[in-house]
């Protein structure tokens, strides 16, 4: 695999695109043939079922040049491949669903012990111990983040986040999809505003950076740029407290308004029109229309777009990172969390801040989870 892409590095750029294209484009199809022939009966497809549950690891082991562990992979997938196989198949026939159902499960639940469970209860602990684990620390670590400066400013502007992003990206992309629900190139005007979507937080950020950007002579900056050009002089956006942080939390908007949109688009194109129909005879306007009926219509859906970028806003660690590095009072819970940690000795304190952070995070997925219930119930 190695080999490729060194050999994909020293083509032109240009004929490094079509290739890239067309080996995603092959192993596309190879899962497509895979799922195709998955539920089809036959000894033929039983026989290329099985032989993907051993052949698939060991091909993707060889491919990532791992050749000693080959022998024990295939030994390992064909138990494992094997095992699973016969489970399925005894399934099809109505037997042993209970042990077909804890071994489909069993995967899963050790991944989410090792990599959720056990690193929560871990960080937990840490939490009431001090920096350098020696000994118990109560609630000092905790005290420390709402007692410090560093602490206090992360948990302030993490309360600015919470309440500013969400609210404004729901506000944007709902009002956008009134706007443009049923008009001329909708699918259009809709992916202008998703676009953004697409690119990561740090891509996000570095654009926005530029356009914040300060330099000495000409200022490439679009904000600077237009200053100096009206005779004004160029700001340091990015170090003008505390509006600074106002700036970040724009880039998080940018990107999930579009999210807002598309999701809040889909809810109110299932506002039933006769309700719209029956308010315009009864002489209703648009935005009385919009008020009593499309809001109530879509409120779960609003809630639901809401709570999800508020975990976002909460957890946000990419675009301070990448744009100030937490400096000039722009650092939240989740980079301090970050920057606690790397500073060596304080994981004490890093785990009380991501302590915060999750018992934050916790009713707003519980609250999310309980009106999805409810949606169902209704249904």
């Amino acid at each position: 695999m190695s080999s490729f892409f060194q050999w994909l590095a020293g083509i032109p750029p240009l004929a490094q695109i079509p290739l890239i294209l067309v080996a995603f484009t092959a192993l596309v199809a190879v899962v497509l043939v895979f799922v195709e022939f998955a539920p089809r009966r036959g000894l033929q497809y039983t026989i290329i079922r099985l032989a993907v549950c051993v052949v698939v690891p060991v091909v993707v082991l060889m491919a990532f040049g791992l050749y000693n562990s080959v022998i024990w992979v295939a030994a390992i997938a064909a138990v494992l491949g094997g095992g699973l196989f016969l489970l399925d198949y005894r399934s099809k026939r109505g037997a042993g669903y209970s042990l077909q159902l804890i071994a489909f499960m069993t995967p899963a639940v050790f991944f989410l012990i090792i990599g959720l469970i056990y690193p929560t209860i871990t960080t937990a602990g840490q939490a009431f111990m001090k920096n350098d684990g020696s000994g118990f620390a109560g609630l000092d670590n905790f005290v420390w983040v709402f007692t410090s400066p560093d602490g206090l400013t992360a948990f302030g502007n993490t309360l600015i986040w919470v309440l500013l992003a969400p609210i404004t990206a729901t506000a944007i992309g709902l009002a956008y999809a009134v706007f443009i629900d049923k008009s001329r190139g909708e699918k259009f005007l809709k992916l202008l505003v998703f676009m953004p979507m697409a690119i990561s937080f740090v891509g996000a950020s570095i654009i926005f950076k530029f356009f914040y950007d300060i330099r000495q002579g000409d200022q490439i900056g679009l904000l600077n740029g237009i200053l100096v050009a009206f005779g004004g002089q160029p700001v340091d956006w990015l170090g003008l407290e505390p509006w600074n942080t106002l700036l970040l939390v724009i880039v998080l908007i940018w990107t999930q308004a579009g999210f807002a949109m598309t999701v809040l688009s889909a809810a109110i194109k299932g506002v039933p029109a006769e309700q719209l129909e029956a308010a315009s005879l009864d002489g209703t306007n648009g935005f009385q229309a919009f008020r009593h009926i499309t809001v109530p219509g879509i409120r779960t859906t609003i809630i639901v777009v809401l709570t999800t970028i508020s975990i976002a806003s909460l957890k946000v660690y990419d675009i301070v990172s990448a744009m100030t590095g937490g400096r000039n009072d722009t650092t939240i819970l989740a980079f301090e969390m970050v920057r606690q940690f790397q500073l060596g000795s304080r994981t004490g304190y890093s785990s009380a801040l991501a302590v915060i952070l999750f018992v934050l995070v916790l009713p707003i997925v519980i609250y999310n989870a309980r009106q999805i219930q409810k949606q169902r119930e209704i249904r």
